[in-house]
């Protein structure tokens, strides 16, 4: 049984996928590394989990993604090069969060599916519930962060929450696609979920992106689990399971999302986050 606790301390980051849309530059970067403005995209979703309250980073990275490590690290060389000069602000927001976290870090050895890197880190998660952040959903909010407001509904309904935005129904095969009740303004208990439908069989235009508060169960679950579309282990397909029990909640959450998986989307961040720099 998930232990009866209302913090959430650990956030799961998977971070081992190769970045296709964005070759060349992926070739030897992670997209995770990928910078909107002077920042990069992990950074961002590790300051959210940060705001949310958690201070344990769970890494799941693979090869070639040894920048990961090394921007959460400090560079003792950097920091002595720069040290008294007009130029030492730019590390002081990558110091706050160095001191801030724990980091720890495992391999994906080969890549099958979001279900699949969850179950990887269950090494680095224990049997507690925790927060997943796909960090190329690049999330925005001016009061309470995505995973704040998770939070704090995880507080009072205890079981499994995903994150949902309204989508233009010809979109569906991209999203897992949700199907539920309504609960109170915004929150839906959930009914059904299907992975990437086509749009004449999504149950709804309610899209999953990439946050989640899960319970610990979803680790047996995943070992569970059966490879589904595109041959992958889907989350969405472990969720169900938790689903058809009650004990998963959708969340029109409140803010500003971003695909930064997609170059549209990347530049769209880009343009907004200067912006709001600049406001």
């Amino acid at each position: 049984m998930p232990k009866d606790r209302t913090k959430i301390s650990k956030c799961l980051f998977p971070a081992a996928g190769y970045g296709t849309r964005f070759l060349p530059a992926t070739k030897a970067i992670p997209k995770e590394m990928l910078p909107v403005l002077t920042k990069p995209l992990l950074q961002y979703g590790v300051e959210e989990a940060i705001s949310a309250g958690i201070d344990t980073m769970a890494i799941v990275t693979g090869r070639g993604k040894r920048a990961i490590e090394d921007h959460f690290d400090i560079s003792y060389e950097l920091e002595h090069q720069i040290k008294g000069t007009s130029k030492e602000h730019y590390l002081t927001e990558i110091r706050a969060v160095i001191t801030r976290c724990t980091f720890s870090y495992t391999r994906q050895i080969e890549m099958k599916g979001l279900g699949h890197a969850i179950l990887c880190g269950e090494t680095l998660i224990g049997d507690e519930p925790f927060a997943v952040i796909l960090a190329d959903d690049l999330c925005d909010n001016n009061i309470d962060s995505v995973l704040t407001q998770m939070v704090k509904l995880y507080e009072k309904y205890r079981c499994s929450i995903i994150a949902v935005e309204e989508i233009p129904p010809e979109d569906s095969n991209k999203y897992g696609i949700i199907a539920g009740n309504m609960e109170e303004d915004g929150v839906i208990r959930v009914a059904n979920m299907v992975e990437k439908p086509d749009p004449k069989n999504a149950p709804s235009n309610l899209a999953i992106i990439g946050r989640y508060i899960l319970t610990p169960d979803i680790f047996d679950i995943l070992r569970e689990t059966k490879p589904g579309k595109g041959g992958e282990i889907q989350i969405t397909d472990a969720l169900l399971t938790q689903a058809k029990e009650g004990r998963v909640i959708a969340y029109k959450f409140q803010g500003k999302r971003f695909d930064c998986g997609s170059v549209d989307g990347f530049v769209e961040a880009t343009n907004y986050f200067y912006n709001k720099s600049k406001g």
